[in-house]
């Protein structure tokens, strides 16, 4: 059995897996390859995992980033959408500052109207870039702080009004409808989620009685704190009776542990890069493997390399086994920026078996260029 926003009860049985697990894409593009082929392995991955059943598929929004291809997370998850038929598909995030939430609305009700009960709308208050592409994207001259994120609740409140059309009489969108929208008398329309790094989303989220995806994957010194804040924060909602937490982890798993090793080091040499603001497509395994990280390297890297998995299946499924008693969270994310395509597909596989999550075939069967 699953709520409102498909998250399995805590009495549903899923075979012999502790909590569901789930992926949260970036579309990682690498050097040699092309945009095409990286987003049609998202494609051949997104059935993949749906057959090996995982529970849902997100897509991360960043833009000017070489090194990732998902600048539109909307675009991306219509395709998937087409490709799929039981995988929940959302968006692990649009970041609202960079969009009007009627927009917002517009897309992913669009996206609801497509694939019927399947659609998350997790938001983020961060940019996901540098300021000047932020300031390129939302192409206004409003106050400062306005689309910065200081005012994320006021645009979550906003969004949340015109997915559900429910705006009280006074409100000056009252007879502005995001179509399609909900039917009338309907609960149907995006499930919306909270992301965050820190308390701030945190807390707004156990507020507002939302689910809650925390990105361990980079911000791995806040995690204990920013759950502990989210669950005394919750207040049960419609849709949400009890606190329900996702976390973002980066897991590399092969047949051989070196290959994922010299894997897992493509991301976070991609990831230094990046931070250090020479921002670029994803490094060969040669070229990582090749690199000596320096201690400044590693702090400007944080715990990124203390943080991912790597490894073997089954040393892989430990560590994430460590994280989720250590943090009781409900659902684990597992994202990977690494560089070669075809280690990508086979690394779920690899997890999947070592989680114990059951080998059912793809009842769709192959269509041409999958």
């Amino acid at each position: 059995m699953t709520d409102l926003y498909g998250v399995p009860s805590r009495n549903s049985a899923r075979g012999s897996a502790p909590v569901p697990l789930s992926v949260l894409d970036l579309v990682a593009l690498g050097e040699g390859n092309k945009p095409h082929e990286a987003l049609l392995t998202s494609r051949r991955l997104a059935r993949q995992v749906e057959a090996r059943g995982f529970l849902r598929y997100w897509v991360a929004e960043h833009h000017s980033i070489p090194g990732i291809s998902s600048s539109s997370p909307a675009v991306v998850l219509a395709h998937l959408a087409a490709h799929t038929h039981r995988l929940r598909l959302g968006s692990g995030g649009v970041m609202l500052p960079n969009h009007a939430p009627l927009v917002v609305a517009e897309q992913f009700g669009t996206l609801e109207a497509l694939a019927p009960g399947r659609i998350d709308l997790g938001l983020g208050r961060a940019p996901g870039t540098d300021g000047a592409t932020a300031a390129a994207l939302r192409r206004s001259q409003a106050a400062p702080g306005a689309g910065s994120g200081d005012d994320f609740p006021a645009e979550v409140a906003e969004l949340v009004g015109f997915l559900r059309g429910d705006f009280p009489d006074r409100h000056p969108y009252r007879h502005v409808h995001a179509v399609p929208g909900p039917v009338q008398g309907s609960t149907e329309h995006p499930q919306v989620w909270l992301l965050g790094s820190s308390g701030f989303s945190a807390r707004l989220a156990g507020q507002l009685g939302l689910p809650f995806a925390f990105a361990h994957h980079f911000s791995a010194r806040n995690t204990l704190p920013a759950l502990e804040l989210y669950r005394s924060s919750f207040r049960p909602s419609a849709a949400l009776a009890e606190p329900y937490v996702v976390l973002g982890v980066f897991a590399f798993a092969g047949d051989d542990p070196a290959e994922a090793r010299r894997q897992a080091l493509t991301g976070a040499l991609t990831t230094l890069r990046l931070r250090s603001g020479r921002a670029g497509l994803v490094p060969t395994p040669e070229e990582a493997e090749a690199y000596v990280f320096t201690e400044r390297d590693r702090a400007v890297l944080g715990g990124w390399l203390d943080n991912a998995l790597y490894g073997t299946g089954e040393e892989v499924v430990a560590g994430l086994d460590e994280l989720q008693k250590r943090t009781g969270a409900d659902e684990l994310m597992l994202a990977m920026n690494s560089h070669t395509l075809d280690f990508r597909l086979r690394s779920y596989e690899v997890i999947a078996d070592a989680y114990g999550l059951p080998a059912a075939p793809d009842p769709a069967g192959s269509t041409p260029g999958d």
